[in-house]
């Protein structure tokens, strides 16, 4: 099958910020056990490239404007096969912690610099220059960070085949028009046929534009994107490409996320053995100084925290959590005044909430093994993973009705349980009556735990595994190739 070169910005187990680095540490193992000859290729961020066991120097390119050589450093990806291209141009790259934004969490003032150096050596390797005798078929492209490669690589002769993944359209590498100027972009592309958008200089319009395919992660989502709710400016331009658009949900990579092997959780369990689920939940109320309570509801939520995530609506339920019979653990990082409150309501409410600024894999793991159910009052929701690794570890997903959450949870009432399909429960809007109405109703369903344990056995029996999207993605890349043949 084909060469494809994956081009991300993150990457885990190396470098992680959110979903992409899940994504693309998991899918490129899926592809390569269906037979795709598969290398990554990303930034050599200092944190990245320091657990990387046999890094070597395979290459250097020289890329306009630009003083010294970039140098191409390449690694495998832990616990798998995979070869990892590095980026290593140490201006640009090597700095600790967070990939796109300083300790104070501002976006780093040359974002715009290194991610087109980034997307200007990927165009090096996909077009064979940069020495290192391997050239990819397809070149897929995630976020605005690739942005710029689909339209690069439209200016030559012959090409790799593209494919675009929006992650989040939220996000789009916007910037101001001497940018481009300064960028030392082909002139070509300064145009509302190209990179412009309202006078500013667009990465992500770079992969709407010219790629061959687009998909995002989501078949609602991708619908979605074509409204003026979720379209931020664009739905135009989606909806014109939408022949070349498709929808892929996420799958979960169950060698990491499996409550029957998780090294992070107390103590193992599955789907034919839910009570050693309850020592999960022991331990979490403990370790977030909670009172051990089985027969209280114990929700979990892990995320941004921001609105999008619909963080002020659980900021509205913990002010009245004293009127439900519940427990809640917040995981999790973002705007400072979301953090602030949090924490003083942790000290206002200390016997039914507890909270951890920050994010802490093992925590992750632990609270989705711990908590009775899993909190997702998204705004939008491209895909989601917690709520899929929710279903894994049986802990039922609380979610709005919105993009992949909308995709990949079934609600609870008498027809979905009667068939065995119900996996969690959905309310229509982002409201806190929608949510506390939603909480309710799980409170209600938790008294009665034969059916809470028929929602935790559905879920955990419901697949969402790399494989299946894999094959969905192989198929893009063919319509991708054919796209190039014909032209």
């Amino acid at each position: 099958m084909s060469k494809i070169l994956f081009a991300s910005s993150e990457v885990h187990p190396l470098i992680k910020t959110g979903g992409l680095a899940d994504v693309s540490g998991a899918l490129p193992i899926a592809l390569k056990a269906l037979r795709c000859d598969i290398r990554i290729i990303m930034p050599a961020y200092a944190d990245a490239i320091k657990n990387i066991k046999r890094l070597r120097t395979i290459a250097s390119i020289q890329l306009p404007g630009l003083p010294g050589d970039v140098e191409i450093l390449q690694g495998k990806l832990p616990n798998s096969d995979i070869k990892v291209l590095f980026i290593n141009y140490e201006p640009a790259f090597k700095r600790s912690g967070n990939p796109y934004s300083n300790p104070q969490g501002e976006p780093w003032p040359d974002n715009a610099e290194r991610f087109a150096l980034f997307c200007r050596a990927i165009v090096e390797v996909a077009q064979n220059r940069a020495g290192i005798n391997w050239q990819p078929e397809v070149v897929h492209c995630n976020d605005w960070q690739t942005g710029l490669v689909p339209a690069l690589l439209h200016l030559e002769q012959t090409r790799p085949a593209t494919l675009f993944t929006i992650h989040n359209l939220a996000y789009q590498g916007l910037f101001p028009a001497a940018t481009f100027t300064a960028l030392g972009l082909p002139q070509t592309l300064w145009s509302h046929d190209a990179l412009e958008f309202h006078q500013q200089l667009s990465f992500i319009k770079g992969g709407l534009i010219f790629a061959d395919q687009i998909n995002t992660v989501s078949p609602s989502y991708a619908s979605e994107i074509q409204t003026s709710e979720f379209g931020y400016g664009l739905e135009g331009l989606l909806t014109h490409r939408q022949s070349v658009l498709a929808g892929i949900v996420n799958g979960v990579d169950d060698t990491i996320w499996n409550p029957a092997t998780d090294p992070h959780i107390s103590k193992h369990y599955d789907s034919q053995h839910l009570s050693n689920k309850s020592a999960n939940k022991d331990y979490l109320q403990s370790a977030f100084n909670l009172p051990i309570n089985k027969d209280r509801l114990l929700l979990g939520f892990i995320g941004r925290l921001v609105e999008q995530k619909g963080i002020d609506l659980i900021l509205n339920l913990i002010q009245k959590i004293e009127e439900f019979p519940i427990q809640l653990i917040v995981l999790g990082s973002g705007d400072a005044r979301f953090e602030a409150q949090l924490k003083e309501l942790a000290l206002k409410f200390p016997q039914q909430f507890s909270c951890k600024i920050g994010y802490d894999e093992t925590l992750a793991h632990q609270i989705e093994a711990g908590a009775d159910a899993f909190l997702m009052p998204s705004r939008f929701e491209p895909c989601g993973l917690n709520q899929l690794y929710s279903l894994q570890y049986g802990t039922v997903p609380i979610v709005h009705h919105i993009g992949g959450l909308a995709d990949t949870v079934i609600d609870t009432n008498d027809k979905t349980l009667a068939l065995n399909e119900a996996t969690g429960i959905i309310f229509m809007e982002p409201s806190n009556a929608s949510l506390f109405a939603a909480i309710n109703k799980a409170v209600t369903l938790f008294t009665n735990q034969r059916t809470w344990k028929k929602l935790m056995r559905n879920g955990m029996n419901s697949r969402f595994n790399w494989r299946k999207s894999a094959l969905q993605y192989k198929k893009l890349y063919k319509n991708a190739l054919a796209a190039v043949t014909n032209a």
